[in-house]
């Protein structure tokens, strides 16, 4: 088996580390995801637990429960929902950009693994 000349190795190694940074990545972006994804459930169960309310609704403000109407908290929480939403999308979409960059990446890997044998 033939040694890879220095150049050769110095491009193997920075494309391991290339494909280590892009994995580090999409462990962050997965963990992100799942946060998101808990924080817009947890909005909906509280949408949901206004609406089956017929009693006085309080938002906690800065550490202050204060007083609000249905219609407003509900407002609120359709506002957050659809900045989750936004930021899940966007989210997803660099994941995605990721994990083919990902792909990409263990292909060259694999080519030149193979081709020092």
């Amino acid at each position: 088996m033939a040694q890879p000349a220095p150049n050769a190795e110095e491009g193997v190694e920075k494309l391991v580390e290339e494909y280590q940074s892009v994995q580090e990545q999409l462990r962050s972006f997965a963990a992100l995801l799942n946060q998101l994804q808990n924080q817009k459930e947890e909005i909906e169960r509280a949408k949901q637990e206004i609406q089956a309310s017929s009693g006085k609704i309080y938002l906690n403000v800065g550490g202050v429960m204060v007083e609000t109407t249905k219609e407003k908290a509900l407002s609120d929480l359709d506002n957050r929902d659809e900045m989750l939403r936004l930021r899940i999308t966007s989210s997803t979409k660099q994941y995605n950009e990721l994990k083919e960059k990902e792909k990409k990446l263990a292909e060259q890997l694999t080519q030149l693994y193979k081709s020092q044998d």
